[in-house]
């Protein structure tokens, strides 16, 4: 007499296939898009990482077409400016990779991504280009500083991401308050859609010794107050200027 319930094996089995078919589909699209690029010659490991930010997002933009457009965008910038397009549009194709592990693994998503280059048998530059794309390491190329480019500009392009306006404002405020908190600050500035700070300071007040202890301060003060994905620059500037007039 059959009770009504689902056998365990036969559970698996479901879920294995379901599994089998994601993958598929996800190596499927990897595969679509590389072509619709013009690239080729990719580690299937590579493809299978690739595939995989088919279902991932950045404030609801997917990552898998922003990379797309991103390689799009740098393949037609280095054509203008008569660099190689194929090492352009490859970089800016795989520069998120990273974010396919990043859940799984420590470190940011550009040096997870660059590892995984490395490891799949990408050029340095590719994967130099991965690397850099948020300032993490200096570009050893022009293709690199352009993937860097056009992630931001597909990121940033009307429409692309969504985040409710007014935490994103409050989440700057925030941002800027915490770092004017400390003795010696004379303005902060959050750019780049607050991945960053920047911060002066008052020469007179502050030291080189004391700017250096204070970008490591704040950096720790926003970890502990403030939740933000991805990560956030601290930046401190101690400037001397020095003026004579000339009769």
């Amino acid at each position: 007499m059959h009770d009504g319930r689902i056998h365990p094996t036969r559970i698996e089995e479901v879920v294995d296939k379901v599994k089998t078919d994601i993958d598929k589909l996800m190596i499927e699209e990897a595969e679509k898009i590389i072509f619709e690029l013009g690239l080729s010659d990719f580690s299937p490991e590579i493809v299978k990482v690739l595939g995989r930010l088919k279902y991932r997002t950045s404030y609801g933009q997917n990552n898998l077409y922003h990379s797309r457009e991103a390689a799009f965008i740098c393949g037609t910038m280095a054509a203008e400016l008569g660099l190689d397009v194929r090492l352009a549009k490859r970089g800016a194709l795989l520069h998120d990779i990273g974010k396919s592990v990043s859940h799984e693994e420590e470190g940011t998503h550009a040096m997870l991504g660059a590892d995984i280059a490395k490891k799949y048998g990408e050029s340095a530059k590719i994967v130099n280009a991965i690397a850099a794309h948020h300032e993490q390491v200096e570009p050893i190329c022009p293709e690199s500083v352009l993937v860097a480019a056009a992630e931001a500009l597909s990121a940033a392009r009307p429409g692309a991401r969504r985040e409710a306006l007014e935490s994103y404002v409050k989440r700057l405020e925030k941002l800027e308050s915490l770092a004017v908190g400390f003795k010696g600050v004379q303005k902060a500035y959050a750019i780049q859609a607050g991945r960053e700070i920047r911060v002066i300071v008052r020469q007179e007040e502050v030291s080189d010794t004391e700017s250096s202890l204070m970008s490591r301060d704040l950096a720790k003060k926003i970890e502990q107050e403030l939740t933000y994905p991805g990560q956030i620059k601290v930046t401190v500037i101690r400037e001397s200027r020095y003026t004579e007039i000339a009769k």
